[in-house]
């Protein structure tokens, strides 16, 4: 049953009984009794005689599993390995308007670094790493209206406050897919962070590491990304 359903799912038409027949090895009576159960239940349809395709029941079971995806249930088993790799805060962002917030965190006391931004806590776009994600996915005058709104306010000598240093930095964020807070929103801490996406490829959350600046290392970027890449894959991203 499952090696009929994949050779049905590898053809965007119909396949004849035949052709299922020699690509899963099944004698033809065999694969003809199995498609009259799956017919029976929707799980595949006859357009015509001696022809199958999936049926709507997939598509429906298929929408219940995507309904119940929940990007924080996919991200905390990964977001744990990562912080046993770094020993730093692994953060868990969304978008809301022109702030991220934190929706979940893993962090220990060894880290050695405070944890002033708990789950729940909001950061203005310009100054986070995550934030800057979203940004450089928006168009210029997005962006525009943005820095516009805010006023590209700063907490440290580093944030970045004026439109044209931000659109630099956004070109360097969609060139290279990932992202850097470099003491922006906070003296002594970096960050850098990697996307989330949906099974549409929608950009619906950052994954980012914390550390103090003196500590953060490159190395960890791969591993970063990597990570965003399997929760993106929990939830139907087929990058």
């Amino acid at each position: 049953m499952f090696s009929l359903l994949d050779v049905l799912a590898a053809h965007r038409d119909p396949v004849s009984l035949k052709e299922i027949s020699e690509q899963t090895g099944l004698h033809p009576s065999t694969a003809h009794r199995i498609l009259n159960d799956l017919a029976a239940g929707r799980y595949v349809d006859r357009p015509e005689a001696g022809s199958y395709r999936l049926g709507m029941r997939l598509l429906e079971l298929g929408n219940l599993v995507k309904a119940r995806l929940d990007v924080r249930d996919a991200a905390l088993a990964p977001m744990r390995e990562l912080h046993k790799l770094t020993h730093q805060p692994v953060n868990l962002s969304v978008r809301q308007g022109d702030e991220i917030v934190y929706i979940e965190r893993t962090y220990s006391e060894r880290s050695g670094m405070q944890v002033v931004r708990a789950v729940g806590g909001r950061a203005p776009l310009h100054l986070t790493s995550v934030g800057k994600l979203f940004l450089a996915h928006d168009d210029a005058q997005r962006v525009r209206a943005y820095a516009a709104r805010t006023g590209l306010a700063g907490h440290t000598r580093n944030s970045i406050t004026d439109l044209p240093t931000l659109e630099r930095e956004l070109a360097r964020v969609k060139q290279q897919g990932t992202a850097r807070d470099n003491e922006e929103l906070e003296l002594g801490v970096r960050c850098m962070a990697a996307g989330i996406r949906d099974d549409q490829g929608k950009l619906v959350a950052g994954l980012s590491i914390s550390a103090p600046a003196d500590r953060l290392e490159e190395s960890w970027m791969e591993r970063l990304t990597a990570t965003a890449a399997q929760i993106s894959a929990a939830l139907g991203h087929r990058g």
